[in-house]
Formats: C-alpha cells, structure tokens, sequence
C-alpha cells in the first residue's frame, strides 16, 4: 500500500439514521483498502462509560472504556478521540481513518476537534448518511433527544429535528442509504423524499452508499472555513426558491426592518409552516443585531449572530472573514449596508403566497420606516424574553 506514512487522512461520517451511517462506513471499509473505523458508543454513558471500539473490513482490531468527563459523553469522545487517531497514525499501516460519530453527535464540533489536532492528521471529508425516507419523520420531530435515549449530556436540550437540521447542512458529502442497501424492509423514498432533501443540501454532493465511490468522495479533501462559512447565518448557503415533486422552498428577501411586536405575534404561524426554515433577519429595534432564525420541528431557536458589517467601524472589517464580507457585498445596499431580512421556508406543501403575505405584514409600514432609527428603538421591545432572558 502506498500509504502517506507522514500523515492520517481521516473522514467523519455522521447520522440519526444509525443503520444508513453503519452501512456506509461499512461500505467505505469494503472498498478503500486500508481504512480503519473508530466509533465511541454512548449509549453507555449511563453508567459512566463511553465504549470504544476500532475495527476494519474483516472485523474488531480493538476496544475499550472511556471515562465520562464532566458528566458529559461527548466530552469524554473528544477527550479520547484524537489520542486514539494519533495512536493510529503512528502505526503507520492506514490509508483512511473513518471516525463514526454516534447518532446524536453533530459533526461541525468533532470537525474542529479533529482539525485543531493538526498533523500527523489530516480531515479530508464529511459525511452524513442518511435514508432520504426518513427526511420529513426527522425534521417533523420535536421530541427532545433525552426523551428517545439520545442525550448526550445530562444538560442536552436539543431536539431531534433541529440535530439532524444541523447534521444535514454541514457536510460536502450526503450518504444516500434507502432501506434496501441496508436490509431494512421500510418505506422506499419517493420522489418528493429526494427533492426535499436536495432542496435542504443545495452545497452537498449526494453518494449512493451502494456505489462504490463513497470513500473516495471522503478522500478529496476539507475546507474547514468554507464549511463554518456554509452554516454561519451572516453568510449561510441557503435553499434556493424551488417547487419539484410536491416539495418547495420559498426564499424571502426584503430591504426594511421588522416590527418586533407584529413579527413576535406572528411567530407560532410562521414556525409551524415549513418542515424547515432558516436565515437572518433584522428587527427595528435592535438595527445593529443580526438576528439568526432556525426553525424545525415546530420549534424556533433566534439568537443574536453578532452585529451587521454596516454596524462595524471600518478598522474592525479586517477581523471579519472573507466569506462573510464577500456574503456582505453581493446584496450591499447604499442606505442599509448588509442589513436585509433573507428567510427561507422548505417543506411538502408549502403555502409560499401565505408565507410572502404574513412576512409582509411584518415589516415596518411606510410612516414607521419614516420615523428613522430614532424612532424604530422606541418600538416595543417584544424580542427581548427570547434574546435577553434573565438568568
């Protein structure tokens, strides 16, 4: 094998769908010669464990406990999983380390664990599997991960439809696993399945794991800054305005500010009208805040993103990431800078005339936006439960 012995090319490989992720790591194992998996199981982490195991295409090479760090079973996978790819490494006899992330476990975070580990290893790939069957039950799901077993953390309070939103649009690479590649009996995909998911992962190149080229696809290299960039709300690759095989996506961009009283009423009806809907916004009374909208589930989560470039003195856009300032300066407006409301809204049966209509009615009328900033900071301050809790 003419393997870089100086470095460790390692892939990540994610997924709630735990039989279409162990599918496709078994398939990469099956066709890239050389390829070890590592995955750390944290259904065990009840009893203070987190169990490890390490094997190849003919079967385990290893196992073994880690210790729970902080009460916290991802903690104690990041504690364990770079000494054990280093170790690895050392060996010197592997083409691919492929890294099985455990249902619930988001690979943006193991990404930057793995990245800031810096030589001999070497992240060439992301991955998540999934069966595009399950798409609309997984973004459909409210439940909390501690309620189906998938906490990872006594803490966690995510949900499942905003962790698989997150595992989605983060990787380069869509495993596509239908239930018969896996054995599994379930419903097949349909049409509108598979135009949902490419709306939702309009930056994600799509490999059957059945096909052979899964591994390669993993070898071809990773962008880290260009993938923080991809989900980062100042700069997000977003779903563009589509309607193919009964799903939709409605992408809404406007040059004025929100209301916050009539935005914050308007919340419920606007949550619950899409599978999936994401961007950033700006509201009247907070004109320097950029404003990120996550929504799956039937749950919202707005956070503060951090100040508008055109809130930010001149010295300071040095600091600012090229994505995001060339992100800034495709839409710049003369008066606004980088300000705008930029939402979109994906979903089977998506009512997009009911969506523009209610958004509309949103913004500031023609004698608010009059007023000027002076004026829209006197506007009720309704945001402020959900972006300045008391704590």
């Amino acid at each position: 094998m003419s393997a870089d012995r100086t470095r460790l090319p390692v892939a990540i490989v994610a997924g709630l769908h735990a039989d279409a992720r162990r599918a496709a790591v078994e398939e990469i194992l099956r066709t890239v010669p050389g390829s070890v998996a590592l995955h750390h199981d944290l259904t065990s982490a009840v009893d203070s464990t987190v169990r490890r195991t390490v094997r190849d295409a003919v079967g385990p090479l290893s196992s073994g406990d880690a210790p729970l760090v902080n009460d916290c079973a991802c903690c104690a996978l990041r504690e364990d999983l770079v000494p054990e790819l280093l170790r690895l490494a050392q060996e010197g006899r592997y083409r691919l380390a492929v890294v099985e992330l455990w249902d619930s476990v988001e690979p943006q975070a193991m990404a930057a664990v793995i990245a800031a580990a810096g030589a001999p290893l070497a992240l060439t790939g992301v991955a998540t599997a999934i069966d595009p069957a399950l798409v609309l039950p997984c973004l459909s799901n409210g439940d909390d991960l501690a309620d189906v077993g998938l906490a990872a953390a006594p803490t966690d309070q995510r949900t499942v439809a905003d962790t698989f939103a997150r595992q989605l649009e983060y990787p380069t690479v869509i495993a596509l696993a239908e239930a018969d590649a896996y054995g599994e009996g379930g419903e097949a995909a349909d049409d509108t399945d598979h135009a949902l998911l490419a709306q939702l992962t309009p930056g994600a190149r799509k490999v059957r794991v059945d096909g052979g080229t899964l591994g390669a696809a993993l070898l071809r290299g990773f962008d880290m800054a260009a993938a923080h960039a991809r989900v980062h709300p100042a700069c997000a690759l977003l779903p563009q305005a589509c309607d193919e095989h009964g799903a939709s996506t409605f992408a809404w961009r406007r040059e004025r500010p929100f209301h916050p009283q009539r935005l914050y009423t308007a919340l419920e009806d606007l949550t619950c009208a899409a599978a999936r809907s994401r961007g950033r916004f700006w509201l009247a009374d907070r004109p320097d805040t950029l404003l990120s909208w996550d929504a799956a589930g039937g749950a919202l989560c707005v956070e503060s993103a951090g100040p508008w470039l055109a809130a930010l003195p001149d010295a300071a856009w040095e600091m600012v990431p090229a994505e995001r300032r060339i992100a800034a300066s495709v839409d710049w407006h003369p008066e606004h800078g980088d300000r705008c409301q930029y939402l979109t809204f994906t979903s089977p049966g998506l009512d997009s005339d009911g969506l523009a209509e209610l958004l509309d009615s949103c913004l500031l009328t023609d004698d608010e936006y009059a007023a000027g900033t002076d004026g829209w900071k006197q506007l009720p301050h309704a945001f402020d439960d959900l972006l300045d809790p008391v704590t």
